[in-house]
């Protein structure tokens, strides 16, 4: 071969091991990827709440003196287990205790005219049959017997009427009990006391029409809870009673609660024109052993449907359209799958066709340069699962 031809050879191969050398430390370097392989699970249909829900009471309630008063008795702290019908709190009214004894003395003192009204009512009738037989004998004249039967007549009507005093005090003496029963606050119902307003020897005012004034004692029995929460209004005709709940408190992390739909409220509730939402109940199914507190915040996620051993993937790996990112061991490189799904959750969604078992996708689509054609390798520092 001639010099010269020998040199261009040599040259040529110089350039292109620069070249080579070039483009291998000038190449695209794999993406560390984390990948999920696609497997058989469960996959579950569930709705939650728009805004969180509150652990609500069955039973509370405000309660307030009909009238105004200061307060004389106050036998509970805030705290306190109360029976039902306990005494809680009690304004000064000596008045009406006074007024009550006045109209307990009236029932006895009318009690003992009637026996003496019906006493001498007994004895004129007693003349007035002896007064008959006389004029039936001929020893008295018409007029003494229509008159002992008069006077029998009017002591009769006399017992009547002393009767009814008695009837009348004894109204009048209850009436003085319902003035007194304004003054007194008695528990509806067992449960705790969870606030009061006003100090013993303070004025309690009323709550006038109208006028948002605190309650005296807010009552709330805390046997038996349940959360209120709002949904989506598009998620209602979904929700029925009876479904089964799963209620997640921010108080106790961690730890899920079972619950089933108690009520759907019949009304959508437009506080806010961009959320809409429809208010639901939710029983707790089974009793906590832990102590649940009136007001916490509570989500709820409730189960429309359920399949075991489906083929399934995270929900994050699904991209708009329905597409997911498949990596390809053969070539190194990332691949673009269209997808179609079933039952799905923020946590999995089933996929019916576009997969199948032992496939991996790539679940960091955060990361940048991520897309279908890119090389890429597993990141072993993630975490693949199956």
């Amino acid at each position: 071969m001639p010099p010269l031809i020998r040199r261009l050879a040599l040259a040529g191969a110089v350039v292109a091991a620069l070249a080579a050398l070039l483009w291998w430390f000038t190449r695209p370097k794999p993406i560390p990827v984390v990948l999920k392989e696609v497997a058989l699970g469960k996959v579950e249909s569930t709705i939650a709440n728009t805004r969180a829900g509150t652990v609500e009471a069955c039973q509370r309630t405000k309660l307030s003196t009909i009238v105004g008063g200061r307060i004389e008795y106050l036998g509970v702290k805030e705290g306190d287990r109360v029976s039902k019908g306990q005494l809680l709190m009690k304004l000064w009214n000596e008045d009406q205790q006074a007024q009550a004894a006045l109209a307990d003395s009236q029932i006895t003192l009318a009690a003992k005219r009637v026996a003496e009204a019906c006493l001498v009512a007994a004895n004129a009738e007693r003349e007035a049959v002896r007064q008959a037989s006389l004029r039936s004998q001929g020893f008295v004249s018409v007029t003494k017997e229509e008159a002992a039967r008069t006077e029998a007549e009017a002591r009769r009507a006399a017992c009547e009427t002393a009767k009814a005093d008695v009837a009348s005090a004894q109204a009048r003496f209850k009436a003085t009990r319902v003035e007194q029963g304004r003054t007194a606050l008695y528990a509806p119902f067992a449960g705790t006391v969870a606030k009061i307003v006003g100090e013993l020897g303070e004025y309690s005012t009323p709550s006038p029409p109208g006028v948002p004034t605190p309650p005296a004692i807010d009552l709330i029995d805390d046997s038996c809870l349940y959360v209120k929460a709002p949904m989506d209004e598009v998620d209602a005709p979904k929700i029925k009673a009876g479904q089964p709940v799963r209620i997640t408190l921010d108080a106790l992390p961690k730890h899920t609660l079972a619950g089933q739909v108690r009520r759907v409220a019949p009304y959508v509730s437009a506080v806010e024109k961009q959320a809409r939402t429809v208010d639901i109940e939710v029983d707790f199914t089974a009793p906590e052993g832990r102590r649940l507190l009136v007001g916490y915040s509570a989500d709820v996620e409730i189960l429309l449907d359920s399949r075991d051993s489906v083929l399934r993937i995270p929900t994050a790996a699904l991209q708009e359209g329905g597409r997911v990112l498949v990596y390809n061991p053969e070539t190194g490189k990332i691949e673009e799958r269209k997808v179609k799904t079933g039952l799905a959750n923020w946590e999995y969604s089933e996929i019916t066709e576009g997969l199948k078992a032992g496939e991996r996708i790539v679940t960091s689509l955060e990361k940048e340069g991520v897309r279908a054609g890119a090389a890429a390798i597993p990141d072993d520092r993630g975490k693949e699962g199956k």
